[in-house]
């Protein structure tokens, strides 16, 4: 199924046709586990690319809204949602459209006020009250639960690079990262905190978008961005006022994505899967 304009104006036309009207045209960078097009100039619209995404959707829809009302900074709020039909079976939502830029590698962005402002911004999801929120599992790829669920996986990655990488040092490393589980109570965790996901005005941190792997549980995995994105003093300043257990579950995080991205068929990932554990290996030599 090709989730292109005209299946998208279809959907429009058939379930909110006061909208119909509106300029539909695909976001420059749309996403992989979403599809995103614009509707005019104040919307978006949000498809999921395939069943493993489908039930972000509900999840979005039910607690974007609560979580927008405890935040200082704008982040994607649904407007409507939209359901299955023939040609396209998944539930799919309408959403505001942030005006703002997404972060990019190239960016001017001053990265030590960077890594500042987004810490702050992680904690302030982390202070909102999660009761009932939705539990690390499938729906989220087990983001906020304990890390060893991917211990097979990593270990497969790393015997595949035998040949590349130096994978005794880094299986070391990788055990350090699983020592130890949280144990304290459950946060909010946005669960995808990279470039993409970030909105910049003026090249400071304006909000945070795609939160189709929301959760509640154990906030590492929001902080592998300091190393797949930060440089050594950013990293310091990003990760200020964390326990080592907790670097140490985020590090296994970064170390993990990397791994198993070594060798993606994406430029652009694959070379950051490069950076990734050169920056890990330099870290903890």
């Amino acid at each position: 199924m090709e989730i292109n304009t005209s299946l998208v104006q279809s959907l429009i036309r058939d379930q909110f046709s006061e909208w119909q009207d509106l300029e539909i045209k695909p976001v420059a960078k749309s996403g992989h586990d979403n599809r995103t097009f614009h509707l005019g100039d104040d919307m978006a619209i949000r498809l999921p690319s395939g069943a493993d995404y489908a039930a972000q959707v509900a999840k979005e829809n039910k607690w974007l809204p609560y979580l927008q009302d405890h935040l200082a900074y704008p982040i994607s709020k649904p407007l409507a949602a939209g359901e299955p039909t023939a040609y396209y079976p998944y539930p799919w939502s309408i959403n505001r459209w942030i005006k703002a830029d997404v972060l990019r590698d190239d960016d001017q962005a001053n990265r030590m006020s960077l890594a500042k402002e987004l810490r702050e911004a992680l904690k302030a999801l982390q202070c909102i009250p999660c009761e009932g929120g939705p539990a690390a599992g499938k729906h989220n790829f087990y983001r906020g639960g304990d890390l060893k669920i991917y211990h097979n996986e990593t270990q497969d990655a790393l015997t595949e690079l035998t040949q590349e990488l130096p994978v005794d040092r880094l299986a070391a490393i990788w055990q350090d990262c699983i020592a130890t589980t949280y144990a304290k109570t459950p946060v909010w965790v946005h669960g995808d905190v990279a470039p993409g996901n970030i909105l910049m005005k003026d090249h400071h941190f304006y909000g945070l978008i795609d939160f189709g792997i929301l959760g509640i549980g154990d906030p590492a995995c929001d902080y592998a961005m300091a190393w797949t994105y930060f440089h050594v003093a950013e990293r310091a300043l990003f990760l200020q006022d964390l326990d080592q257990d907790m670097i140490a579950r985020a590090r296994g995080w970064a170390l993990w994505k990397a791994l198993i991205t070594y060798h993606d068929r994406d430029d652009a990932v694959r070379q950051n899967a490069h950076e990734t554990i050169q920056a890990i290996l330099e870290e903890t030599n």
